[in-house]
């Protein structure tokens, strides 16, 4: 770890849309087989269409010393009766000048911290090759219930995807 004090952490609002699209698309772009999203689907979409996705999900951000978006991650509640118990971690990317200083578990702490009350379960899905981001979710707390073989497609390849859960709630 470069830095043991993590850089300060809040919820995103739309006025964060240019700073939030600017790190998704790197994301999207740097790393694709970790993202169920595109960057071709998604660098051509209106600022408002970020500033809405921040307005419609929990979107924390962590920002370096010097006030710029380093990294973020996302809360997504699903709508439906049967499904708003259980919140889905998605979009977690941290810029590599980030990566090492605590960043990256504030982020998964902020949004497990805002979880909690609202829904019973998180779940998230990650590359298996991603051993850095499936050591940050197993000491978060998260365990591996599945893998979805051939989970994405890109450029004719196939790409699996570890499924993991934590739950808040004891499970009857």
């Amino acid at each position: 770890m470069q830095n043991a004090i993590a850089p300060p952490i809040r919820r995103l609002t739309p006025a964060d849309a240019q700073a939030f699209r600017d790190v998704r698309l790197e994301g999207l772009q740097r790393h694709p087989a970790s993202f169920g999203a595109s960057y071709d689907d998604e660098h051509t979409r209106p600022l408002e269409w970020f500033g809405a996705r921040i307005a419609d999900h929990a979107v924390f951000g962590g920002f370096s010393r010097d006030g710029m978006l380093a990294g973020v991650a996302g809360l997504l509640v699903p709508p439906g009766a049967k499904l708003r118990h259980k919140g889905i971690l998605w979009g977690m990317y941290v810029r590599e000048n980030a990566r090492g200083t605590g960043l990256a578990a504030a982020l998964v702490e902020s949004v497990l911290a805002h979880a909690r009350g609202i829904v019973d379960e998180i779940k998230l899905e990650v590359a298996p090759d991603n051993l850095a981001a499936i050591q940050l979710y197993r000491a978060a707390g998260f365990v591996e219930y599945a893998r979805e073989p051939r989970a994405l497609k890109i450029d004719g390849v196939y790409h699996d995807s570890v499924l993991m859960t934590l739950c808040f709630a004891r499970v009857a």
